[in-house]
């Protein structure tokens, strides 16, 4: 079985993760490419209605519950589970992207806002991009936060067996 690429989006709360991974999905989308998506959530989150059946069930003591409809489905691990694990259980994809988890073993792509007065959450030269509006010295390749469009080559390119096409805006 050949392995997923993963790509991270990593920074601080409010430097933009979630409205570059739009631009960067819908970019990579219109290549032709399967993309899912992980976001790592410091907090509590529910995605299931109380009062619901399966919230129910779930309250019962259901280590996972699946929900399924004719146009998506959903599978919750009631239980901590590592991200290799999730990740490992993806298939069907060409690219799997995360916000976050910046401490994971693969590619990082780091946003840095200078608006949010906090330091550097990593390493920059332990990246394959850095995305800011600060001076930064790095050797990774630096872009501003806008940029999806090179960031999305960039990672098109370290997609195995793609063929090179030309790109468009």
């Amino acid at each position: 079985m050949t392995r997923i690429p993963v790509f991270s989006v990593v920074g601080y709360s409010g430097t933009g993760k979630t409205t570059f991974l739009e631009g960067l999905i819908a970019i990579l989308k219109a290549k032709g490419l399967r993309i899912a998506v992980i976001k790592h959530d410091a907090h509590e989150f529910e995605i299931d209605r109380e009062g619901k059946d399966s919230w129910r069930l779930t309250r019962a003591g259901a280590d996972v519950t699946a929900l399924l409809s004719d146009t998506k489905a959903v599978l919750m691990e009631n239980r901590p589970i590592p991200i290799q694990r999730l990740i490992g259980q993806i298939q069907d994809v060409d690219l799997i992207l995360t916000e976050g988890y910046k401490q994971g073993d693969w590619p990082k792509i780091l946003l840095h806002a200078k608006r949010t007065g906090k330091p550097l959450p990593i390493d920059p030269d332990t990246c394959i991009a850095l995305c800011t509006d600060d001076a930064i010295e790095t050797r990774a390749p630096r872009y501003s936060l806008e940029d999806t469009q090179a960031v999305a080559e960039l990672i098109y390119g370290r997609l195995p067996d793609k063929e090179p096409t030309p790109w468009e805006e």
